[in-house]
């Protein structure tokens, strides 16, 4: 039901009864004039359901659907081909803005995008990026809090969880997995605007980060290093800047927890050499190239760290690729596919993905 409207209700008429009806049936029958030959009815405004809903910017654009089945269609189709962010998410926060028109809708979509991009894996660079722009452009902002704020909310109730989460069964804990690491995409992707400033980053989540990773050390079952392995890979240079500026030391205490973690815990001989290798990636500034650019000013061929703030990954034959390549969402997949299905040999091959990637990264 949206704004009173329930897309899923029919009317319904009284039944009549058995000899009425049967009646009735055989006189318009007998005085019927209509042919079993004759050609099929079709509405002069009927559509078929086959057409791309992508292909056009008509209104009628999802017809009659819900805010569920709408945030389901848009995250499906962004899910199979982000490369189409930019040239739908106009039309798709326009939707939303038709829709959202209540306090209770709008905590609604929160919900139902948060979900999304907590529950698929390869999601959540792209929800990160959904966030960040219904943040700025959802009108609606009623007293409980805008889209960004009620996120954040969402978000904080899941950290507050965090102990009982690390430690639950093994759903549970995947689950906490993508949400670490979607709150790390969101770190990266979420701007906080102010009046006098440049947009920022949202200092609450670096604070969440920190707590996060310590929550991950302190149970160093393979699952939780990796997880902590993988954040620090996508968001570590940056958080080590940001901490660097502030005047703190906080990546220092992190390498020191997974130093002492590489003296004393039982993790596996594999998720031991990826911990080895992140404390190299650090030793070398993340695999930066110094350079005198200013950072404002930064372009792909001025700046050689320019594309170093997204993730690069690398497919079973060794082929790079990062959240911005089209075929993304499939590379991704397979990946994950490979981690899910064959786990001893994914983390066997993960030593040489960070080989691969440390002189990928020496070549440029």
């Amino acid at each position: 039901r949206i704004d009173g409207i329930d897309f899923n209700h029919e009317s319904r008429s009284p039944i009549p009864s058995g000899h009425s009806s049967s009646s009735a049936a055989d006189a318009l029958v007998r005085n019927s004039k209509l042919s079993a030959a004759a050609p099929e009815f079709v509405p002069g405004n009927y559509a078929s359901f086959q057409e791309d809903v992508y292909s056009d910017g008509s209104e009628d654009y999802y017809p009659e659907t819900s805010l569920a089945d709408f945030v389901q269609d848009f995250v499906s189709h962004l899910n199979s081909s982000p490369g189409s962010f930019e040239s739908e998410i106009d039309y798709i926060t326009d939707m939303l803005n038709s829709l959202v028109t209540t306090e209770d809708i709008l905590q609604e979509l929160v919900e139902l995008i948060y979900v999304q991009s907590t529950s698929i894996p390869n999601f959540a660079y792209t929800g990160a990026r959904l966030c960040n722009h219904l943040s700025l452009h959802i009108r609606l902002s009623p007293a409980s809090g805008n889209f960004r704020q009620l996120l954040l909310k969402r978000c904080q109730t899941e950290y507050e969880q965090r102990e009982h989460s690390v430690r639950g069964d093994p759903e549970t804990q995947k689950r906490f997995h993508y949400y670490v690491l979607f709150l790390g995409e969101l770190y990266l992707n979420l701007e906080i605007k102010s009046r006098k400033e440049t947009p920022g980053r949202a200092n609450v989540l670096l604070g969440a980060l920190k707590e996060l990773l310590n929550t991950l050390f302190s149970h160093p079952e393979d699952p939780n290093l990796m997880c902590a392995v993988k954040l620090l890979k996508l968001s570590g240079s940056i958080l080590d800047d940001t901490w660097k500026e502030k005047g703190q030391s906080d990546m220092d205490e992190i390498i020191k927890k997974i130093e002492d973690i590489l003296l004393d815990a039982k993790c596996s001989r594999d998720v031991r050499q990826m911990l080895l290798k992140l404390v190299e990636l650090r030793s070398s500034n993340w695999g930066r190239v110094h350079t005198a650019s200013v950072s404002s000013d930064a372009t792909p061929d001025n700046d050689p760290n320019y594309f170093m703030n997204e993730p690069t990954f690398y497919t079973a034959d060794g082929t790079p690729f990062t959240a911005a390549d089209p075929e993304y969402s499939d590379k991704y997949q397979e990946i994950l596919d490979r981690e899910d299905y064959f786990p001893d040999i994914f983390v066997n091959l993960c030593a040489e993905y960070q080989k691969s990637c440390l002189l990928a990264q020496l070549r440029y």
